[in-house]
């Protein structure tokens, strides 16, 4: 099973979880993540258990070839001893320890294909999880954002928000109202300041009457 196959049945296994925290982005994001970095722990603890496994079995298919060759000269010397039945039962044993061999290398065969696809799936992994990570602020960021703004946008199309505006409204309208009596009791009175102002707006047109009528009493002599 490859790494994203798994990865894939981990997220499912968890999808109740995730469908419960659909509200929440974050909470998301960080389950993914945590998935993620579960999986890659997992994975890498088997890749080494397989590495450790295939360093085994490179060290048996290699003692089955020195056995072979070690059978090989038995074959030999029972041969030159004319002991025919020696070495064909040597060269039984040998053609075992080769056989066995041979099914040992095809199987490191198979285990270095296997070995190489998890370690490029284990790459793409990280790769994933460096993006995921990457991303993981944005998201928050984004998240918070438009939660904020949704707060807004109700309180700013809330009833309460209307009610509060339109006792602004009637506030001011009272005001307009004891403003206006205000100014109707002001109407026809005249405080002391406004009195002595006039008179002294009359006494300037007085005394500027007089000046004119200095300044006209040589014209009316001269005619």
């Amino acid at each position: 099973m490859g790494v994203f196959s798994r990865f894939t049945d981990i997220i499912n296994s968890n999808i109740n979880s995730l469908l419960d925290k659909a509200e929440d982005p974050e909470k998301m994001v960080r389950l993914i993540i945590q998935e993620m970095e579960d999986t890659l722990v997992e994975v890498r603890s088997t890749s080494a258990k397989t590495l450790a496994d295939k360093k085994e079995l490179a060290r048996q298919a290699e003692k089955f070839e020195n056995d072979a060759e070690q059978w090989q000269e038995k074959a030999e010397l029972a041969l030159s001893k004319s002991r025919e039945d020696l070495a064909r039962a040597a060269l039984v044993e040998k053609k075992k320890c080769s056989e066995n061999s041979q099914a040992l290398r095809d199987e490191l065969s198979h285990v270095d294909e296997h070995i190489a696809k998890l370690q490029d799936e284990i790459s793409q992994l990280q790769e994933k999880l460096a993006d995921a990570k990457a991303r993981q602020k944005a998201i928050i960021m984004r998240e918070k954002t438009a939660n904020s703004r949704l707060k807004v946008k109700r309180n700013i199309d809330s009833d309460k928000v209307n009610d509060a505006l339109n006792r602004f409204d009637s506030y001011e309208r009272k005001i307009d109202d004891i403003e206006a009596q205000v100014e109707a009791y002001d109407l026809g009175s005249k405080s002391l300041a406004d009195e002595i102002a006039e008179l002294e707006n009359d006494e300037n047109i007085d005394d500027e009457l007089a000046q004119l009528k200095a300044k006209m009493k040589p014209e009316q002599k001269s005619k």
